[in-house]
């Protein structure tokens, strides 16, 4: 692990035995370049508990990997997450994130994350991160800025569960915000919002999660999909007799490709995305599907 982990992480068990700050406010901004076919992390500037591991390139020299790190391990009522990447052009980088995302009570404080991507043409970035869980009363808002250049392409995924399964828990108090904006050129190609309060009808409503716990979305923004690969999209399934209620299907738009799940498994939601990610990625990256080693551990 690099130094700036384990200077945040120091700094963080430091608060843990003090006064714990009234909330975090975390600022990541990367900024990748490419060179004789190398792409690199060119620079890198972080305030408050979230960095970046140390960069790797499991597919060669061409991409560029890193693993997005929350220290303190948990999103509480109050603190706000901040990512900025900028790709300049030819540069490639998939970034994940090591392990689920919690976003705890509120006690009446939202808490924020905001995603700002800037791609340059002929750039291409990935963001794959594990899920987010919402715990009961969490208060979330989450937005994420995409802006594309010319032939820049971008594909990212997210992954909520409502409620700790695990714990038997179930989101019964809580509001959601969502907001999702792709630009190309300046001009907007995808726009999707959600405002969620917990136990609302949409949770429970057949046109809405049918009381699924799980919703999930994949997008890609690369062009128009090939007819045979998007069919080949449109007939793939997935084993889901651990998520029998789980439903699933891709849409097309000339810019955008889109995937939704619902269902009651986060893993279940991550092996479909991961399924359609193995058919896709030749075509918008020329290269196979690689799954990064932290998705194992």
């Amino acid at each position: 692990m690099d130094d700036d982990y384990l200077s945040v992480t120091k700094n963080v068990q430091t608060h843990s035995n003090a006064i714990k700050p009234a909330h975090w406010l975390a600022n990541l901004t990367l900024n990748f370049s490419e060179k004789n076919g190398r792409s690199y992390l060119a620079k890198k500037q972080h305030s408050g508990p979230l960095v970046i591991q140390k960069t790797l390139y499991p597919e060669g020299e061409s991409i560029c990997h890193g693993i997005i790190i929350h220290p303190p391990g948990g999103v509480a009522g109050g603190d706000e997450l901040i990512l900025n990447v900028s790709m300049q052009s030819n540069a490639s980088a998939l970034l994940t994130t090591p392990g689920a995302g919690k976003w705890y009570k509120a006690n009446g404080a939202p808490a924020s994350q905001h995603l700002q991507f800037d791609l340059t043409d002929q750039s291409s970035l990935e963001w794959l991160p594990q899920e987010n869980i919402l715990f009961d009363g969490s208060i979330v808002n989450f937005s994420a800025d995409i802006q594309l250049g010319i032939d820049a392409k971008y594909a990212g995924w997210e992954i909520l569960c409502f409620g700790r399964q695990a714990k038997g828990e179930t989101w019964q108090t809580g509001k959601l915000k969502q907001k999702l904006v792709i630009k190309r050129a300046d001009k907007t190609i995808w726009q999707e919002s959600a405002h969620l309060q917990a136990n609302e009808r949409f949770f429970h409503s057949k046109i809405g999660l049918s009381s699924n716990v799980v919703s999930a979305s994949f997008v890609i923004a690369a062009g128009a999909v090939p007819a045979e690969l998007f069919a080949q999209c449109q007939q793939f399934e997935i084993d889901n007799a651990s998520d029998s209620k789980a439903k699933f299907g891709v849409s097309a738009l000339p810019e955008v490709f889109s995937a939704r799940y619902i269902g009651m498994s986060a893993q279940s939601a991550r092996h479909y995305f991961e399924g359609l990610w193995q058919l896709l990625r030749p075509w918008y990256a020329s290269r196979s599907a690689a799954r990064p080693r932290i998705w194992n551990t």
